[in-house]
């Protein structure tokens, strides 16, 4: 079990062929690299994964499961998504970002905030950087938020979009 793309082709309202007849079985505990040039369907591919996009033909399954069957929210907050330019929300706290789908989720606060600190030190945060906006952060610093918002919900699935693009080399290793 895992996710598998069965012939999987995207062509969007204006004609543009994302994916082409695309098949793949990812095995559960598995990491899986998708590496091809700008354009040729990667990030489409995952975003069919928590359904941000549907498949013009073919299919997406999880466990087996057909994605067309799952609620499209329900979905998206059991997976983990982090994003090349982090996608934090800019009228939020850093705090606030991270936590947004454990509240979502309806985690308690004073347990959410617990959450919140323990993946500030696991992405090497420092806990003074809670309460600022995302447009007080460096873009690495920012990248680290979107990388502890992906995993606060301790997702089965973690999917990520280039997500170190914005980080320095020192960082990447530490990520």
């Amino acid at each position: 079990m895992g996710i598998e793309f069965r012939n999987v082709s995207k062509v969007y309202e204006d004609g543009t062929e994302a994916v082409r007849d695309f098949s793949l079985t990812i095995p559960s505990h598995s990491v899986m690299v998708l590496l091809g040039s700008s354009g040729c369907g990667k990030t489409t591919l995952l975003r069919m994964v928590n359904r941000m996009v549907d498949p013009s033909a073919g299919s997406v399954l999880i466990d087996d499961g057909d994605l067309t069957a799952t609620n499209p929210v329900k979905l998206r907050r059991s997976i983990g998504y982090v994003m090349q330019n982090a996608g934090l929300l800019p009228h939020r706290r850093v705090e606030d970002n991270i936590a947004t789908v454990l509240r979502l989720n309806g985690v308690p606060k004073d347990r959410s905030r617990e959450k919140v600190r323990e993946l500030m030190d696991l992405v090497g945060l420092n806990h003074i950087l809670a309460k600022r906006y995302p447009d007080q952060l460096s873009g690495g610093q920012q990248q680290r938020v979107g990388v502890a918002r992906g995993l606060a919900a301790n997702p089965n699935i973690l999917l990520m979009d280039e997500p170190f693009g914005a980080v320095d080399p020192l960082v990447r290793v530490d990520l």
